[in-house]
């Protein structure tokens, strides 16, 4: 085990054992929150039962869709984009500002669009992930070298080959960058929209039980939406080194 990560265990731990310590000693009420032993106590009964399976999947479908479409989409802009300089300085202050919005104040807006369902939990998924593809996308082209565009030009590729060819395998570890991203956005996305208006998924029984006080089951549904981002992102960080160490650029 490398250091940094023995370090960063150590932590982990230890900050679970003092929050521990501290439930246990009232320094936090049963009221407030659960010590964090019982909450995997619980959450283990949640995922034997089953009782919340359908929700489970509903949000990880949502959330896989919103991911996709991001990164499909904002590579795919991205190079439209890099390649149209007049389009690129016209929305470069758009992505400065963008984050600076909140996306889900336009989910009213998204349920006159697509009507109450999935759609629009969705596309606040999706609006959170793609401009992060975006916009690294377009770092990663930048920094291709030119006479790689030189050569692609000498060869008369056109510039949906130069980008399969040249660009993107270049770029691939900023655009990389912007699928880890994009992964956490639209999980975050999907689930903040189950909060407002839903009538099923993760964010919604989350929203539920601490409306209802039941922290039985709030905090295990918490933990497990951080466990499954944290797998997630060590899955997508695993095939990030693999394809960098296959390309020799780990």
């Amino acid at each position: 085990m490398k250091y940094a990560s023995l370090v960063r265990l150590v932590i982990i731990v230890g900050l679970i054992g003092l929050i521990e310590v501290m439930c246990r000693t009232g320094v936090i009420t049963r009221f407030t929150m659960q010590p964090p032993t019982l909450i995997l106590r619980d959450l283990a009964d949640i995922l034997v039962s089953g009782r919340y399976n359908a929700a489970i999947a509903k949000t990880l479908t949502n959330s896989a869709i919103a991911f996709v479409s991001a990164v499909v989409v904002g590579v795919a802009a991205g190079v439209v984009i890099h390649g149209v300089k007049l389009l690129r300085e016209a929305l470069e202050p758009l992505f400065a500002t963008y984050y600076a919005i909140p996306v889900l104040a336009f989910y009213p807006l998204l349920i006159i669009l697509f009507g109450i369902g999935d759609a629009p939990q969705i596309m606040i998924g999706f609006m959170l992930g793609v401009v992060a593809v975006i916009v690294n996308t377009l770092n990663g082209i930048d920094r291709v070298p030119r006479v790689l565009m030189k050569t692609a030009r000498i060869a008369r590729l056109s510039r949906a080959a130069t980008a399969r060819r040249i660009t993107l395998p270049y770029a691939i570890p900023f655009v990389l960058t912007g699928v880890k991203l994009a992964l956490a956005y639209s999980l975050i996305g999907v689930i903040g929209s189950e909060f407002i208006m839903s009538t099923g998924g993760m964010g919604f029984e989350i929203s539920f039980a601490y409306n209802n006080f039941d922290n039985a089951t709030m905090y295990p549904l918490i933990v497990l939406v951080l466990f499954t981002a944290i797998g997630l992102n060590m899955i997508v960080r695993r095939w990030e080194r693999l394809v960098l160490g296959r390309r020799g650029m780990q």
